[in-house]
């Protein structure tokens, strides 16, 4: 590591890793690429049917490479800074310096932009050329691309994906345009400094992509294109943050976490175009035969989601909002399995149809359907939005998640419970099992949510309901006090993942401290060591909430394993296989953070904390707590806890929010400031 070292937002290298799969990504909501890489993608753009279906490849025009031959005693650094979702190429001597900057533009999402920008030193007049280096044909496999007319300067094409997901379903069309690269770029003898600036605007409609990039040219001319990008970003991060007293690694792998997550989602106040929810890899990975081939897994709704909740829950609308659109194909999956309601597919792209490429997944991955409901519980909990239920589609999926749940029991007379069988549950090693614990309790929790939701709203509960989470069968040892992963499961057999672990947190499964810590204990040592990087985060989510923090930093310690130099790129499994800007794996690393050192619990009546942490770490701030409209910023130390109110919403809730000390019962009022 050069410069930056001991600025935990900066990352800097004299040299690219190798594997080009580990270099940095740019992302907005919409746009997405890894630097240097001659393809990006847009949200929700997928060609292929079923199990083929795949993000779009789109020629990427901001595949440039900066060089300058022939120039003496070079010296190179690549920079990705998180503060201003930048990366950065920077070649000096001591005659000049040149800077490649490339982004992906925060709030204006239809556009990607890259900069050169040679400056020279006092002392040269001599011209300064350097070499542009672009392998871009506007040609594509999986879109008709043609060329349109220029416009503004820019060159066009536009064309649709060739294959839809689902037969008779819509082809989406792509429109690109962008400024034509040169060759070379010389600043002359009389110039100190100048800079060109290159824009690529995309969309599905030909006015919004020139709407964006003459919106992009306007800034440009300002000299306020990147101000605006930058502007974005530091909004964004004034709204939230987690800063930690404690080693370099750790803050540094905290903040390219928040980073690559917050890339992922919709800009505040931004554009209200649809969001096509965040895969295990992201926007910039997905093309056919990587990263899942850019499909939604519950890795979104379990792993990402209670980040982004909890710092911005209009971004986590939006994703709620993804699974309300696609519910038909929800209700088409359960239809075509003999169920009822709505079995959300294992892979999900653009319309909700099953399209896992193996079938035994998205017929037996079944917890999923309880994954997307947790999530609109804990929105429900942390905002009180009532309207998304009520007119915006909301009730309708709970009720269909419930009906699926109940027409998926069956009554076991012999143990007069009912029983889910023939499930796979997330130990994916397992399969064609009955009772999978995990999936049980989801269930009877996607059940009790469905008739919490129909009192408030003073909606008759349907009784099956009601029978059918106080009777489904959640396996228990009572004589070991530990939760068996499914029947038969026998103690020491091998785990892939976290899945009984998940009970505690983030089921919040009512169980005794015993009971935690024997499930906590009987599946550590089985767990796959090179399984995929979130399941150690929950492990030590349930030693903290024990209060044993040195054995909690032990697990999350493992996750460093599956942390890449210099750009804090995530690889899925710790041996470098499997999806790689991994997000589900920093989503559980934040959690472990988030949830796991401050305790927060988010309940029915409460935002709870509890919080508990290592000796190495002195001091944790969180900043952009959201709950119920509010805004708080949490400072714990080993001695104390601080709470601010930073904002309080336009129309006050009937009672201002007030902290409880749970075992004095003391209480102090929460006013603004």
């Amino acid at each position: 590591m050069a410069d930056g070292k001991e600025d935990p937002a900066v990352f800097t290298s004299t040299s690219l890793p190798s594997d080009p799969r580990l270099l940095a990504t740019v992302t907005n909501a919409y746009l997405g690429t890894r630097v240097y890489r001659d393809i990006l993608h847009v949200n929700g753009v997928y060609n292929g049917a079923v199990g083929d279906t795949h993000r779009a490849d789109i020629p990427s025009p901001v595949n440039v490479r900066m060089t300058v031959p022939g120039a003496d005693g070079l010296a190179e650094t690549f920079t990705l800074n998180t503060r201003t979702g930048t990366f950065s190429h920077v070649l000096q001597s001591t005659d000049f310096t040149a800077t490649h900057q490339i982004y992906a533009h925060h709030s204006l999402v239809h556009l990607m932009a890259f900069s050169i920008t040679i400056r020279r030193s006092a002392h040269t007049t001599q011209p300064v050329t350097v070499q542009l280096q672009t392998p871009f044909v506007p040609k594509s496999q999986d879109l008709d691309l043609k060329q349109g007319p220029d416009f503004q300067g820019a060159h066009y094409v536009h064309g649709k994906t060739l294959v839809p997901e689902v037969r008779g379903g819509p082809r989406p069309t792509v429109h690109m345009l962008w400024t034509p690269v040169p060759r070379a770029l010389t600043l002359c003898g009389e110039e100190r400094e100048r800079s060109w600036e290159f824009l690529t605007a995309v969309a599905e409609s030909e006015a919004e992509a020139k709407r964006s990039y003459s919106e992009g040219r306007a800034l440009v001319a300002a000299g306020a294109l990147h101000r605006s990008h930058v502007h974005a970003w530091a909004a964004l991060w004034r709204g939230c943050g987690v800063e930690l007293g404690g080693p370099l690694p750790l803050r540094q792998a905290l903040r390219g976490c928040l980073y690559y997550l917050l890339s992922a989602v919709p800009p505040r106040g931004g554009p209200g175009s649809p969001f096509h929810g965040i895969s295990p890899g992201g926007l910039s990975n997905g093309t056919q035969g990587e990263d899942y081939w850019g499909h939604v897994f519950w890795d979104q709704d379990t792993w990402m989601f209670p980040n982004i909740l909890l710092f911005y829950p209009e971004a986590a609308r939006a994703i709620l909002e993804y699974r309300i659109r696609t519910l038909e194909g929800a209700l088409c999956n359960a239809q075509e399995q003999g169920y009822k309601g709505a079995k959300f597919p294992w892979e999900s792209a653009a319309t909700g149809r099953e399209v896992c490429p193996e079938e035994i997944y998205g017929a037996q991955e079944i917890h999923v359907t309880g994954d997307v409901l947790m999530a609109f519980e804990q929105y429900y909990c942390t905002t009180q939005d009532q309207k998304l239920f009520r007119e915006d589609g909301g009730w309708k999926l709970v009720g269909a998640v419930a009906q699926y749940w109940c027409s998926r029991m069956v009554w076991s007379e012999e143990e007069q419970c009912y029983h889910i069988k023939g499930v796979m549950p997330p130990d994916e090693f397992h399969y064609r099992v009955d009772n999978s614990v995990y999936t049980n309790a989801v269930a009877q929790r996607s059940l009790n949510f469905a008739a919490d939701i129909a009192r408030d709203f003073l909606i008759p509960v349907p009784e099956e309901w009601v029978d059918c989470a106080k009777k489904v069968k959640v396996p228990f040892d009572a004589e070991k006090k530990y939760h068996p992963e499914y029947d038969g499961y026998s103690p020491g057999e091998p785990v892939k993942q976290a899945d009984v672990v998940l009970l505690g947190f983030p089921l919040m499964h009512p169980m005794s401290s015993e009971v935690r810590r024997n499930d906590l204990e009987m599946y550590e040592p089985v767990t796959e060591l090179d399984g995929p990087a979130m399941t150690w985060s929950m492990f030590a989510v349930g030693w903290l909430e024990l209060k044993e923090v040195q054995r909690a930093q032990s697990q999350l310690n493992k996750c460093f394993s599956n942390i890449t130099e210099p750009f804090k790129i995530w690889v899925e499994n710790s041996d470098g296989s499997g999806a790689v800007n991994f997000l589900t794996g920093m989503g559980g690393f934040l959690q472990a953070v988030l949830f796991g050192y401050t305790g927060f619990r988010i309940t029915k009546t409460s935002l709870r904390f509890d919080p508990a942490f290592p000796d190495e770490i002195n001091k944790l701030k969180v900043t952009g707590v959201s709950y119920f409209g509010n805004k708080m910023k949490f400072t714990i130390t080993k001695e104390e806890i601080r709470i601010k109110v930073t904002e309080c919403p336009r129309d006050p809730p009937a009672s201002p929010l007030e902290a409880v000390l749970e075992e004095s019962g003391q209480w102090f009022p929460l006013r603004e400031g």
